[in-house]
């Protein structure tokens, strides 16, 4: 099998952003990747990760994929992924742990990216998976999200905030305890709590 033939085999398997490694391990020689980037087969995204250069411009969930190891969707993002706000953020908003600022200056350069820092202790949080555009991405569950909203309210929109505490509490899906959980690890029980009790009881 020719090398673009087995390149091309990696890129079904794995989507449209293969790491080195894997067009390695599929029976390729580094001099075989060197040669399919050099010959303008195959384009270098970022240090070690690939794309097809006539393939389509990977869409930017699975550059997301691709360069976060460690990186879980919040804030805006998961309130747009789970419908509590109309606003697409222009950014991706994702949490990473404070010793990861290396990291997202990296994927500033491929995706526009804003970063929240997190304590390590919370970082797991409420931590799920999500489909995004049929790319599977870490994202907060709601009741995390819904916390962040608190811990962060200096940060949101207004409208953005309204909207999203309205829409949770009307979620047929909601958690309250779980809600109730993560509000008092973060340290944001009391606050929330001023507000939902309003508007669950209302």
């Amino acid at each position: 099998m020719k090398q673009q033939d087995i390149a091309n085999e990696v890129f079904r398997s794995v989507g449209e952003i293969a790491k080195r490694a894997d067009l390695l391990k599929a029976g390729l020689r580094e001099q075989d990747v060197h040669l399919l980037y050099k010959q303008g087969y195959i384009e270098r995204v970022r240090h070690g990760y690939y794309k097809l250069t006539n393939g389509d411009t990977p869409k930017e969930e699975y550059i997301l994929a691709g360069l976060i190891k460690q990186g879980i969707v919040c804030v805006e993002s998961a309130l747009f992924y789970y419908g509590y706000s109309d606003f697409a953020p222009r950014e991706w908003t994702i949490s990473v742990p404070y010793s990861f600022s290396r990291t997202v200056k990296v994927i500033r350069e491929e995706v526009p990216v804003k970063a929240y820092y997190v304590q390590n202790e919370m970082y797991h949080l409420g931590e799920t998976t999500g489909n995004f555009n049929g790319v599977t991405l870490p994202v907060y569950d709601r009741e995390r999200t819904i916390c962040d909203c608190f811990k962060y309210r200096t940060k949101l929109d207004n409208e953005i905030f309204n909207k999203a505490i309205n829409a949770y509490v009307s979620d047929e899906k909601k958690n309250l305890a779980n809600l109730s959980k993560y509000a008092k690890e973060m340290g944001v029980y009391t606050k929330m709590m001023n507000v939902m009790e309003v508007l669950l009881n209302g």
